[in-house]
């Protein structure tokens, strides 16, 4: 299979890629050196490239720093995805075009509502999970609109190594060990009562790869593991891992705005087009990431 990735150079693309090669497809990588948002541009791509499928990942994806700037976050996100529609159009009419939303998208969400389903509302509420919903209704509208194969998914918390650390789970761990480095007792943490349903990038991809070969265009797939955490254990096992004397201190500065006390998905739909089931669990995910911050300390 010939394959387009849209941020290749990202977290998530980079291990799509990996995967993608490893699986015997031929993979064109797109990041920074070609804007998603200008057509012509995208539309040169495709054109060298004749994919069977375009794994669009590129996104402006920081839910927090997504309140500094919300008309970029919208126009990249929104925008961007409707110029990846409609070069694929143009060009590979044919193509599958796998669009990666989030379930952010859900909002915050009552507990008695979860897990939570494809069919459950979307109440976005910030300004990404704002553009990853708006993007799904423009992928959407392709399918109904132009009959054009699209795919949504909808991840939820992933992680693994190679993640930025802006993210939860790096960021604690590259806190943790730069304080064991400097002998400081207190790290400074956000808010521990949110819970989330985490699943290792990994298996993520795997799971895109999947959807990109059985699933059925015009659907939306959540990508989660069925099962949720709480962040303060999550924080309790980075702790075990590389520091074991420190202590945690709220820190109002790494608030959000607003906080959606949980998550937790319900991974049928995937699993019956597919067969997924996650293969990594949460304690080897969070191993590699202390590794990683280990390494790069």
């Amino acid at each position: 299979m010939r394959a387009v990735i849209t941020g290749a150079a990202g977290f998530v693309g980079r291990h799509l890629a990996s995967h993608l090669v490893c699986a015997g497809d031929e993979v064109v990588e797109v990041d920074r050196d070609h804007d998603v948002t200008v057509l012509d541009d995208f539309c040169g791509v495709l054109e060298g490239a004749a994919p069977d499928v375009v794994y669009h990942l590129a996104a402006l994806s920081h839910v927090g720093e997504s309140w500094e700037d919300p008309s970029d976050v919208l126009r990249v996100n929104v925008l961007g995805t409707n110029c990846v529609l409609t070069a694929a159009r143009r060009v590979t009419p044919s193509a599958l075009v796998l669009v990666v939303s989030s379930a952010e998208v859900y909002g915050v969400v009552d507990p008695r509502e979860l897990p939570l389903t494809e069919r459950s509302d979307v109440r976005p509420s910030s300004p990404y999970a704002a553009s990853k919903a708006a993007a799904e209704l423009v992928a959407l509208q392709a399918w109904r609109g132009f009959a054009q194969p699209v795919i949504v998914v909808r991840p939820f918390n992933h992680v693994g190594p190679g993640q930025a650390p802006t993210f939860f789970v790096p960021a604690l761990a590259s806190r943790l060990v730069a304080a064991r480095a400097a002998g400081a007792a207190e790290i400074a943490v956000g808010n521990l009562t949110a819970r989330r349903d985490f699943t290792d990038v990994r298996d993520v991809v795997r799971a895109y790869r999947l959807l990109a070969t059985s699933g059925t265009p015009g659907e939306t797939y959540n990508v989660c593991s069925g099962r949720d955490v709480v962040l303060s254990d999550v924080a309790a096992r980075l702790r075990a891992l590389a520091y074991p004397e420190a202590r945690f201190v709220e820190d109002p500065a790494l608030m959000r705005p607003v906080e959606i006390p949980a998550l937790r998905g319900d991974p049928s739909r995937l699993r019956d087009a597919t067969g997924w089931a996650p293969d990594i669990d949460l304690n080897t995910t969070l191993r590699d990431v202390v590794d990683e911050a280990e390494r790069r300390a």
